[in-house]
Parts: structure tokens; sequence; C-alpha cells
């Protein structure tokens, strides 16, 4: 299990996590046009809203018309797509008034062709070792790497970060590829920023694959479990694969790093298709997992409606908005769960979750998470038929409520 000696910010144990598409969420696109939908994800339990870069957009070697938004031309300005610096400091100041917390994305590794610091600072930036030009990132032609061996632009890309923290008083980062970055500019940047605010870091790293990043971040992603769960869908693995990951991910993070589950975000969504492309039937299910094993949940930009288009990732494409929110319900259920059952709580030492054994290889996932007085009790059929199996849980005993159809049924052991 991985140690992590930074201070954890305590909001983050019982928050959902949603993720901002602000180019594709509205028309208008802007910071004033996506505020007026913070009460109604307020209403469907939303804890945390993550914005995808609000910084300019480079224009040279743009992909598509409107570019990247992981092309940074400008690490301390406001996109004027989107709008004003006074735009998103008073939608910061609305959200936390309202209870949320505010993430944005940080993208560390690489910035766009004309970023300032290419003309004021291009000793910043890694040189291809043929043509002493900037170094392409991983064949993405429209973003350049960064140096980090270079000091002075470790102490610029922190005061760049520390800038967003004290105009904007935001709540924490999700660092874009984080394990793309050498892991000790990430326990530097921490060390400095902690002493403004205990703030929230969110890797975009496999949690398996990249476990050494929880030595500084508080959270990262479960890869591993949406690729494998894909892969179950389309019948190329079988379920006790399944299960054996979740205990690789328990002996891994434990009750002291946080994973995040999740069936899309905006690349799966753009690259990779949506979730009922990917998962089909089994999509309900996995998101009822995402918000009940231990770890936090993460919902996309119309994943309430439900979307069922990939979004333009260089384009306006804007959601399908039609004014009704089809799983608005189902998720406030799951997000209002999560945030107030204690046994729900992700990186709780006192929280004690039990795998169940089910008998054969019936695609039954059976859980149990308790903290002193609070429980919940989940069962997922991840096969195409019903199933009719034993649970075998020590501690499970009396009445269960159903939380989508409130039916009380009795489980004894």
């Amino acid at each position: 299990m991985i140690k992590n000696d930074f201070k954890k910010a305590g909001w983050i144990s019982n928050t959902t996590v949603y993720e901002v598409n602000l180019r594709q969420y509205t028309h208008e696109g802007t910071i004033n046009a996506f505020l007026p939908e913070l009460p109604r994800l307020k209403a469907m339990g939303v804890g945390t809203l993550w914005f995808m870069p609000l910084t300019p957009i480079a224009e040279m070697n743009r992909k598509g018309s409107l570019g990247s938004y992981y092309a940074c031309s400008d690490y301390t300005a406001i996109n004027p797509e989107f709008g004003t610096e006074a735009d998103f400091r008073n939608l910061v100041q609305v959200a936390h008034e309202m209870g949320f917390k505010v993430l944005i994305d940080w993208v560390a590794n690489h910035t766009g062709w004309d970023h300032v610091w290419t003309k004021e600072r291009p000793d910043f930036y890694k040189k291809d070792e043929h043509t002493g030009n900037f170094k392409i990132a991983s064949g993405m032609d429209d973003i350049i790497e960064l140096d980090f061996g270079n000091t002075d632009m470790r102490k610029a890309m922190i005061d760049a970060m520390a800038f967003w923290v004290d105009q904007f008083d935001i709540d924490g980062f999700r660092s874009d590829l984080a394990f793309w970055v050498t892991l000790d500019f990430w326990h530097e940047a921490r060390t400095a920023l902690e002493k403004k605010k205990t703030l929230f870091w969110l890797a975009e790293a496999d949690v398996l694959e990249h476990a050494d990043y929880l030595q500084v971040f508080d959270a990262a992603y479960a890869w591993s479990w949406m690729h494998k769960t894909a892969a179950f869908y389309r019948k190329e693995i079988g379920f006790t694969e399944l299960k054996n990951l979740l205990q690789q991910h328990e002996a891994v993070c434990g009750n002291q790093s946080v994973t995040l589950w999740f069936t899309s975000n905006h690349d799966e969504n753009s690259w990779n298709g949506t979730e009922f492309e990917k998962y089909g039937e089994m999509a309900p299910l996995l998101s009822v997992f995402s918000h009940t094993w231990n770890g936090i949940p993460l919902l996309y930009s119309g994943q309430e409606l439900p979307n069922s288009k990939r979004l333009a990732f260089f384009e306006k494409d804007v959601i399908g908005w039609n004014g009704s929110y089809g799983l608005h319900d189902f998720f406030m259920a799951l997000n209002t769960l999560n945030r107030e059952n204690k046994a729900l709580f992700a990186a709780e030492a006192a929280v004690i979750s039990n795998l169940a054994e089910t008998g054969d290889n019936n695609g039954l996932l059976a859980y149990q998470r308790k903290l002193e007085d609070h429980e919940i009790l989940v069962l997922l059929n991840f096969s195409t038929l019903p199933v009719d199996a034993d649970i075998y849980l020590e501690t499970v005993s009396g009445m269960y409520k159903n939380i989508f159809t409130h039916e009380e049924r009795s489980f004894s052991t």
C-alpha cells in the first residue's frame, strides 16, 4: 500500500466529481451560460465541479477550427471563448456559496506551439535531437513538451498554479497525464501550494500502473477497470478477472488512497465512444458500482440526459439537451447515498468493505460496506440472465431498503 504524507482535504471522501465540458455544454459555451446549471447539478447531488482547461488555446498547429483544450497558450489567463477572469471568479464564489468545490484541469507536461513561454523562455522546452526545434509531445503535433529538468521552468509552473489558487480560490487540480511528468515535480508543487490551501490533487494516471504517483496525489483513475469491464462486455474476459482486479485495487489503495471510478469522460466519449457504445445495457450497473465501491465517482457532462453521441473534440458540438433529464433521479439517488452514508466514505480507515462469496462464477458481485451503524449492501448482476445464488456475508442481517424503489427486504445470515 502506497503511503502519502500530505494532508487530505476531508471533503473528498464523500463527493461526486462532475466534469464540465464548457465548450459543448451550452450554445454560448461560456462560463456565464453554464452558471444557471448549478442549482440543477446541486439538486442531483454533485459535490465537485471539474472544469476542463480554461486557459487560452494556441493558434499555431491548431487542430480543427477551435483547437484542443489541452494545447495551452498562457497558463495565467482565461480563454476569451469562455469569458473573463471576473466571470470565473464569480462562478467559483457562487459555487462555493452553494456548497460545491471547484477543480481546474492542469496541463503540466506540454503547451501549444505559441505559448507565451516559447518566445519569452524557449529554454523551458525540450528540443528535438534531430531538428533542434521544440519537441512534439508523443506524436501529437499540436503540443510541445516542457523540460522538467529546468528549475526555472518548474518554479514558473508552480507560480502559475498558485495564480489560480490566489486569484480564484479553486479547491484543487485534475492533473492531465500526470504520469508523463516527473513525480518529484508534483511533490515540489504540492509542498509549495499546500502552504496556501489544502487542495484536492487528482491524477490522470492509472491506480495500478502508476501507483507510485499516489505518494503525492489523493486520487487516480481506474483505467484498468474501465478497460476490463469493456472487455468483459465484449465477452473477451471472464467475471473472475474482474473480481481479481478489484482485489488488486484494494491492495494498492486500501483506505489510504482514492480510486476515481467512471464509465465516461471527455477522452472516452470523444475517442472511444459513449458508455452505451462500450457497455450497452451494462452501463447503469457500472454507474451503481462507481458510486458504491471504495473510491469516488465521476460523471461527465450530459450523462444525466443521457447523452448518446460522441462529442466532437476540436469543433463546436453542443450536448443535445432537451429539457428532460432522464437519469437525473437515478444519479441523484446514488449521489445522495454516496454523500450521506458514511459507509461509502472513501479512504476512511474505519470503513469495512466485505466482498461476498457467491458460489460458482455466476456473474454476481455482492459486497457490503460498513462504518458503525451505517451500512450498505450491493448486489450487481453482471450476467445477462437472472441469478439465483447464496450470498456468504457473515455480518449481513436485518431489513435493507432499495435506494431506487424504496422496497424493503429482509436478509439474514
